[in-house]
């Protein structure tokens, strides 16, 4: 059968990938085309448009990029028609694709299946009527969503378990553990995001926060983003007051560093539940300009009480998170000292990632998924 998908940036297109090969297990006789990147070229098909030309977030980005966010929707219109696939699998990135999921249903196209929900229990809840409407049928990654869609709004969906579940696993059984040695010094390590405005915001606050932690023996560790120059990390860092000897910037080797992390400092994102499910204690971090409008806005407009999703699966502050006005120096300084071997919150945090772990379920998500959209497309 023919598959088009949709992801629109690097956390989608490796999600995809992964359904994709399970889709090609399961349907031997698959072909795809899609919208994505390069984690989906590589597992095959044609790539028609990457995702780096069309991820533009926030008004102003949006504003400016406008004309070539319309040239890529007609253009992407024109493939599925041209093309009439079996099946059109969305990824996420629902600005853009419930606008496809619309198209297809309205030209009888083929069925639409939702791959990672739209996040409308966070904000846009309106958007269930668009679900309801274009959409098939809905997969999520998140076991608290089964509620939200089936008994509030009344919308079957089906919870396949959490993708980044098997990512984590697929590397631990990839990369044992390697002995302790005594001569390592204990790692912190900084994941402050993926797009350099939060970077700006965020690293230069958890530095300064973390560098006491530098005569206590420990070593600092940045993760940095992919497609971000490490020049823009070496001006922060500098901004800091940290020397740059002892800070170390790890490029594409995030699960390596939380492998070894002794305590981490987070953005919000997937980000919290991999360090989580790397059993690494963390603090969640998220500075924003005008902070106490922000924690307003937030108050008013977002409809969970918590930002990570460590929390949101638990139901319960697992994680502190400090936000907007929240998210100062001193603050991160003195909870990150409470998750550090012998401060008072880590082990309570360590027992509540089990918890965490156990609502999210056994590694298979894409295999489920794969399985019922071609059982679904037998029928």
């Amino acid at each position: 059968m023919k598959y088009f998908l949709i992801a629109g940036e690097a956390s989608g297109d490796l999600h995809a990938a992964h359904l994709m090969q399970a889709l090609r297990a399961t349907d031997a006789e698959a072909q795809f085309r899609y919208y994505g990147g390069d984690q989906m070229a590589a597992v095959g098909g044609e790539l028609l448009c990457h995702y780096r030309h069309l991820a533009y977030m926030g008004f102003i980005p949006v504003l400016l990029h406008l004309r070539t966010i319309l040239r890529g929707m007609a253009d992407c219109r024109r493939h599925i028609a041209e093309w009439q696939p079996d099946a059109v699998i969305l990824v996420d990135y629902p600005g853009f694709n419930l606008k496809m999921a619309r198209f297809v249903r309205e030209h009888a196209i083929c069925p639409v299946f939702y791959y990672i929900s739209p996040k409308i229990w966070a904000w846009k809840e309106g958007r269930i009527k668009s679900i309801r409407r274009d959409v098939t049928h809905l997969y999520s990654i998140l076991p608290f969503e089964v509620d939200f869609f089936e008994k509030k709004h009344h919308y079957p969906i089906t919870y396949v378990g959490n993708p980044t579940v098997d990512e984590v696993a697929a590397y631990r059984a990839s990369h044992p553990q390697p002995a302790a040695s005594a001569q390592s010094a204990p790692v912190i390590a900084l994941l402050p995001g993926s797009r350099r405005q939060e970077i700006k915001d965020n690293l230069s606050r958890m530095l300064r926060a973390a560098r006491p932690s530098l005569s206590e023996g420990y070593k600092l560790a940045i993760a940095a983003a992919p497609n971000i120059p490490l020049d823009f990390y070496d001006a922060l860092i500098a901004q800091s007051g940290v020397e740059r000897r002892q800070v170390e910037l790890v490029e594409n080797r995030t699960y390596s560093l939380l492998s070894s992390a002794t305590a981490a400092l987070v953005t919000s994102g997937t980000a919290t539940l991999e360090t989580a499910l790397f059993r690494v204690p963390q603090v969640v971090c998220y500075y924003t300009a005008c902070g106490r409008f922000v924690s307003l806005l937030r108050r008013l407009l977002l409809k969970v009480p918590y930002v990570s999703l460590v929390n949101l699966v638990c139901d319960r502050e697992v994680v502190t998170e400090l936000v907007a006005d929240g998210m100062t120096v001193e603050n991160v300084r003195t909870q990150l000292q409470r998750i550090l071997p012998g401060g008072e919150r880590r082990e309570a945090q360590l027992r509540d990632y089990d918890d965490m772990a156990a609502r999210l379920g056994e590694p298979g998500a894409p295999r489920r998924a794969a399985a019922d959209i071609v059982a679904r497309l037998k029928k």
